[in-house]
């Protein structure tokens, strides 16, 4: 088990990296994954050579892309290394300590407010709702709405597609952008940091502050933060992590 987006244990977003020496069962990696209870646990096959296979499920459902579960691999597995996964082959590699991944970027399109995101987020100040290929990111007005927001999950689920980011505007000096990120749908209520939602936030903010790099923060209960790098169609996304349980599954 490992913390990811974080240089020390018990912050950031836990995900488990199963090590693999050949074929699995799709069916066992589910159950694993809904044992474990992660947001995400990966599996990767080590007995390839790079790019390694790299699948990711929550505890109800294989996704297509992770970004806290790739950086766990990567840091197992000493950093720099690529993968084979449903979202293309994704590149990591490591410096003093932090893990840079390069993925592909997931810009947001405008669309309209509807019923169950407007019941799912109370108290927000909505400025824009734009969706993207995985998630429908809501900036609202201030980051004090993002941090203050207590969602209705209920609502959330019945959104449309993967899960539903909110965004603002960072709040204190050298913080560019703050989110909140919820996949009920997903079995995950709220998710602790989210790499690939960095994806899509890096996509709708790099514009507005007419720069490349971008540090963010998710403002969840454990947070975490993710440097973002928008460079055309690809993001590279960096953050650490911390090893905190090495065990061996015995069925």
């Amino acid at each position: 088990m490992v913390d990811a987006f974080t240089d020390r244990a018990f912050a950031g977003n836990p995900a488990g990296v199963v090590l693999l020496d050949g074929p699995a069962d799709e069916r066992w990696m589910q159950a694993v994954a809904a044992e474990m209870k992660h947001a995400e646990t990966a599996f990767v096959r080590v007995d390839h050579v790079d790019p390694l296979p790299l699948r990711w499920f929550t505890p109800v459902a294989e996704v297509d892309l992770c970004g806290h579960a790739t950086l766990a691999t990567a840091h197992v597995l000493g950093g720099g290394r690529s993968f084979a996964t449903r979202s293309g082959v994704l590149t990591c590699t490591a410096e003093d300590g932090w893990v840079e991944m390069d993925f592909p970027a997931d810009p947001a399109e405008p669309i309209e407010m509807t019923t169950p995101l407007r019941a799912g987020l109370p108290g927000v100040t909505v400025k824009a709702v734009a969706q993207a290929v995985s998630d429908v990111l809501v900036e609202a007005a201030s980051a004090d709405e993002v941090r203050e927001l207590r969602p209705d999950f209920a609502a959330l689920a019945e959104v449309p597609g993967r899960g539903v980011i909110v965004t603002a505007p960072g709040d204190r000096p050298g913080l560019d952008v703050v989110s909140r990120c919820f996949y009920p749908s997903y079995g995950v209520p709220e998710d602790s940091v989210t790499g690939s939602a960095h994806c899509t936030l890096a996509s709708w903010w790099t514009p507005r502050f007419g720069r490349a790099n971008l540090l963010a923060e998710q403002a969840s209960a454990r947070g975490g933060l993710v440097r973002t790098t928008l460079e055309q169609d690809r993001v590279r996304l960096a953050g650490q992590a911390v090893t905190v349980i090495r065990g061996r599954l015995i069925v």
